[in-house]
């Protein structure tokens, strides 16, 4: 018992001494899933890294772990050293960790209950090698459960929160729990973001609001926080997504991607 008293203060001591050398830690939240809160994160991360940003994402979303095949890691493995766990780098100045590059099997689910979760994600923090950062990403699962509990409570100088929402009444509706969800733990709000507003034709260049238009702007109008952009449906950013080629960098002369940087220098700005 007394072992495991001294192993737990040594471990806040390391979850301290690891915050203290990350200058802004943000968190990316949805009040529902299927609204491209990880294309977010994964694309947030990449610009500010390619910006010569000492950079770090960590995957909270234990269940559904997707960092790792967004950035091209899918099937490495992590290692350790006298410093801790090894986080994998993706670019010199971009280091990335996710419960998928633990596990073997891609197709083995995870199925663990709140404390587990918990832990997971508190030695994430704590026992990863994250050395001196200017920024750390947080993507967590959708919702307001565990995992983005658990994230905000175990950094208590979290810098803010990145929400994205998609256009339609439903996500809204959500969005804005999450916005309350932020509020309530004292995490400040860096802003909404509107995902999937709108399709512009390749060819006619006509556009079709899909999902409608607008919700997410005026979800944040009503609740008195930023609104950061709206990022138009583009059917390639799902095609990079998946073969680990960040939109933002892969594809930066498009009109979505330099949205996208509008929307990173209003982040850097929240924070600046």
């Amino acid at each position: 018992m007394e072992n495991k008293k001294q192993d737990m203060m040594e471990q806040e001591k390391r979850l301290k001494k690891n915050l203290s050398r990350i200058k802004n830690k943000i968190i990316v939240i949805s009040g529902k899933g299927g609204v491209g809160k990880t294309t977010v994160s994964v694309n947030l991360a990449y610009a500010l890294a390619m910006k010569n940003l000492q950079t770090g994402i960590m995957d909270a979303d234990i269940h559904g772990p997707n960092i790792a095949k967004m950035l091209g890691i899918e099937g490495r493995q992590l290692t350790g050293g006298q410093s801790g766990i090894e986080p994998l780098r993706v670019l010199p100045n971009l280091k990335a960790i996710s419960i998928a590059l633990l596990i073997e099997d891609q197709d083995s689910p995870i199925i663990w209950r709140g404390p587990l979760k918990m832990a997971t994600i508190k030695q994430f923090i704590s026992d990863v090698n994250w050395g001196e950062l200017d920024y750390l990403i947080i993507d967590s699962p959708p919702g307001t459960g565990d995992e983005p509990l658990s994230t905000c409570q175990l950094i208590p100088d979290i810098n803010g929160a990145v929400i994205v929402t998609t256009p339609q009444d439903v996500a809204i509706l959500d969005s804005r729990k999450t916005v309350l969800f932020a509020k309530q733990l004292n995490v400040p709000v860096i802003g909404i973001i509107e995902n999937m507003s709108g399709f512009v034709c390749p060819y006619c260049k006509g556009k079709t609001n899909l999902f409608g238009e607008g919700g997410g702007k005026k979800a944040a109008s009503d609740l008195h926080v930023p609104f950061l952009g709206q990022i138009p449906v583009e059917p390639e950013m799902v095609t990079y997504g998946d073969s680990g080629k960040p939109f933002i960098h892969f594809r930066k002369e498009t009109e979505t991607a330099k949205i996208l940087k509008e929307i990173v220098e209003r982040i850097i700005s929240f924070n600046s």
